[in-house]
């Protein structure tokens, strides 16, 4: 694999990131303005999920 192929396949994960993360964030937008869930919710579990993983990745 050369210097261009893996410019261009990091040029594709760019992209791919960004329509995920505009697709994360357009489904939290419409649950926030629906009342379905809140900001409170939201971070609480990004919390949960943080500590989660960090414990995965230290062995502990």
């Amino acid at each position: 694999m050369n210097k261009l192929d893996v410019l261009a396949q990091i040029g594709d994960i760019k992209e791919i990131e960004y329509r995920n993360t505009l697709a994360l964030t357009s489904i939290i937008e419409l649950l926030l303005e629906k009342n379905i869930i809140s900001r409170e919710d939201i971070c609480k579990k990004a919390q949960e999920l943080d500590k989660m993983a960090f414990l995965e990745t230290s062995g502990t």
